[in-house]
């Protein structure tokens, strides 16, 4: 008799998941995803952090960083240096750097200081902004635990430095939000900035089971060139139900939106519906974001 070979198993598990998410249950459950990322973009905004917007303000925007521990399964590793030149340019020009989600890759990591021991200049970096009040954060699916203020509080407000051997203050007080919306004081007209997972099931109602899925399993096979299905940026129907879902609530209440969630990066020609996305960082050779200067995305 034959024996099945190892990989066979492996790839008909990771076909049977995939079919889970996409043609089963994830199906039904994500027929209403419209109904409910208005609701949940209408939560966001009323709950938002308000910051004023004038001719003069300079704002950037990234998402989708992913800051990992520096392996091989760390996907931000291959453009740090990119990232981290754009923001010292960003710093020395008086930039206020808006993080949109997804900065720390919390989902494949569970310890906050493997990925600032890993990338401790770029946060350190960011410190710099936080420390001079132009630095905000918003949370996203893969850093959603930043939502509970007794773990910014453990991570985020200070370090253990091993050069000095002592602890240091990181970002000291900070408050994480789910979004931010920017009000151009001489307009009136608003910008709503969130992620982009609101009323995306796996990644929003069920977070922590796709991040126990992304954790100890997706994690590991997506190296091998399988894909993760809950990920849009991995699914383009996925994807693409989202961008529609995001510029129905746009023509129902008028109002610009700046997100991330997609990993596809997107500024609409004139006319179009002002949905605008900053990309990732993720990219294979480069980073996208979005910059505000003189009144201008």
């Amino acid at each position: 008799m034959n024996c099945i070979r190892l990989p066979f198993v492996i790839k008909a598990l990771a076909n049977a998941v995939f079919l889970f998410f996409t043609e089963g249950i994830g199906y039904i459950l994500i027929r209403g995803g419209s109904m409910k990322t208005k609701t949940r973009l209408t939560q966001a905004y009323e709950s938002a952090k308000r910051i004023s917007l004038n001719a003069d303000s300079k704002f950037v925007f990234f998402s989708d960083i992913h800051r990992g521990d520096n392996s091989i399964s760390d996907e931000f590793a291959h453009n740090q240096n990119i990232y981290f030149h754009a923001l010292q340019d960003y710093f020395a020009k008086g930039y206020t750097y808006i993080e949109v989600g997804d900065g720390d890759e919390l989902w494949e990591h569970s310890k906050f200081r493997d990925l600032r021991g890993a990338h401790g200049d770029v946060y350190q970096l960011i410190s710099n902004f936080y420390k001079e009040g132009r630095f905000h954060m918003i949370f996203g699916n893969h850093n959603m635990e930043l939502k509970y203020k007794h773990l910014v509080e453990r991570n985020l407000f200070r370090f253990f430095d091993e050069f000095l051997d002592q602890e240091d203050e990181l970002f000291p007080g900070i408050e994480v939000y789910e979004a931010i919306v920017l009000e151009d004081t001489e307009t009136g007209q608003d910008i709503l900035v969130v992620h982009g997972h609101q009323g995306d099931f796996f990644n929003d109602q069920l977070w922590w089971l796709t991040r126990f899925f992304h954790r100890y399993f997706w994690r590991y096979f997506h190296l091998i060139g399988f894909r993760n299905p809950a990920s849009p940026a991995k699914n383009r129907i996925k994807r693409h139900k989202i961008e529609k879902n995001f510029t129905k609530w746009i023509e129902i209440n008028q109002r610009m939106i700046i997100a991330g969630h997609t990993h596809r990066p997107k500024c609409p020609p004139a006319g179009d519906l002002p949905y605008f996305n900053t990309g990732c960082c993720i990219h294979p050779r480069n980073i996208t974001g979005l910059e505000i200067v003189e009144g201008s995305i």
